[in-house]
């Protein structure tokens, strides 16, 4: 007679009895064909009720581990041909993670300091929207995102950038990698994409991963040249005239007019605006968008919330032509939006109670104060026959050309083994360039003083 152990469970226990069992079959304690003691016997002698032994066998049955024979009782099953899953808790396959190195100096870390995010706002904020928004949170939002978001990110356009949006212009989607693939669906697959040299190399590569064609624009002090755009022959320029990373250029207004001309002079082409970082420019006032002066409905506008506020909140949004917004609900209405209504309902009373406002303004100041402690770290640490700064007005980073004859790969070599990490511009480009050569990328956004001036330190005896 089978016997199992009821006391100190955490669960049910038809769940226990049903475990046991199995457990029983597949290590060949029961044996195929073998029968089971009936509902009541079992019961009585576990001292359980018929309706758990009921319960747990039922569910035997339809996972087909036993089987019943009308009057005459239940039976175990043979496993042949049964896939059934592993006993263990612990498994341990061959699958290969991609290691990521640690570094305890790392000038390239552009992630966000958790004391900075207001948790206590965006918690109450959450209660809220938990508490009077039951039925709207438990209702499917739309493709584009619930309308609330997008009123209020319309809002913010307005006030802040200077943009006249329709709120069903925007997208809203869980990060930009996201959204570029709806636009690829959207434009289709045949156009030529055009991405900045130097630039963020992961564009390129998920543009190739989306299986479209993508090349490489030139660059000079203004940003991308209108030459690169003709001679490569790209239908669809992404690129990030307002801060460029990793150079920094803000692209002027003369060259701004030259690449809507471009885009003006083909059906086809269109330009991707990346705004990315737009919120963050420290000492002037925000530049105008590409968007906000193409007349001809060019311009595709990008932004994310992940430098503003987290980049572990994963959500951004795109502002569409009306051309292509329209295209968008007629061939792409069946999506559903990728970010959780809790989230949409959270950020849209964030934005819209002026919470975001005063979160940008704040970290404005905080930001300033990184970059001036991080440069009078470097004033401190190097002598200035060391180093050049380049500075921007924009953005969470500048350039520091190092002066050293060690190539860059060398350098960043010997710094790798003193525990520091910083990136060269050289990085970025999709040849090597010599000019370029000693530019390096210093990210202030979480840097702790302390730790950049140990870096320094290294950096220091490294040349």
């Amino acid at each position: 007679m089978l016997t199992y152990n009821f006391e100190h469970l955490e669960g049910p226990i038809y769940a226990h009895l049903y475990e046991s069992i199995k457990n029983d079959i597949l290590t060949g304690k029961l044996a195929p064909g073998e029968k089971l003691p009936s509902k009541r016997t079992f019961a009585k002698n576990n001292g359980i009720s018929t309706i758990t032994i009921q319960t747990a066998y039922d569910q035997l049955i339809s996972e087909g581990y036993i089987y019943t024979l009308p009057k005459k009782g239940y039976y175990v099953a043979s496993l042949e041909g049964i896939t059934h899953g592993a006993t263990q808790a612990n498994i341990h396959l061959d699958i290969q993670l991609p290691e990521a190195t640690q570094y305890p100096y790392d000038l390239s870390n552009n992630g966000m300091n958790p004391e900075n995010f207001p948790f206590t706002i965006w918690s109450k904020l959450s209660r809220e929207v938990m508490n009077q928004q039951k039925e709207a949170l438990m209702t499917v939002s739309p493709a584009a995102g619930i309308s609330e978001l997008r009123e209020a990110i319309a809002w913010h356009l307005q006030s802040f950038r200077g943009m006249l949006v329709d709120p069903n212009q925007i997208i809203i989607g869980a990060g930009t990698e996201y959204l570029y693939r709806l636009i690829v669906q959207l434009l289709g697959s045949t156009h030529i994409y055009g991405v900045e040299n130097p630039g963020y190399k992961k564009l390129a590569q998920i543009y190739g991963h989306l299986g479209v064609a993508c090349r490489h624009l030139d660059m000079d002090e203004q940003g991308v040249t209108p030459e690169s755009l003709v001679d490569s022959s790209v239908n669809v320029a992404h690129i990030c005239p307002n801060h460029h990373f990793p150079t920094g250029i803000t692209m002027p207004a003369s060259r701004r007019y030259e690449i809507l001309s471009w885009a003006n002079g083909d059906e086809a082409r269109y330009v991707i605006e990346d705004d990315y970082d737009s919120e963050f420019r420290l000492s002037k006032k925000p530049i105008p968008t590409l968007f906000s002066i193409d007349g001809c409905g060019k311009v595709i506008y990008m932004n994310t919330f992940s430098k503003s506020l987290s980049p572990t909140i994963r959500i951004s949004y795109m502002v569409l032509p009306v051309e292509l917004a329209n295209a968008f609900y007629r061939n792409m209405s069946f999506l559903a939006c990728t970010v959780s209504n809790f989230e949409q309902y959270t950020l849209a009373k964030f934005i819209s109670q002026g919470y975001f406002e005063k979160h940008i303004n704040r970290m404005r100041l905080y930001y300033l104060r990184q970059r001036t402690k991080t440069i009078a770290a470097i004033r401190d640490t190097l002598a200035e026959s060391d180093y050049e700064i380049l500075e921007n007005d924009a953005g969470l980073h500048f350039l520091i050309r190092l002066h050293t004859n060690r190539s860059d790969a060398d350098l960043v070599k010997k710094l790798h083994k003193l525990g520091v990490q910083i990136r060269p511009l050289s990085e970025y480009y999709q040849m090597p360039v010599a000019d370029r050569a000693h530019w390096f990328i210093v990210n202030y956004s979480n840097l702790d003083e302390k730790m950049a001036r140990t870096a320094l330190c290294f950096i220091k005896r490294a040349l």
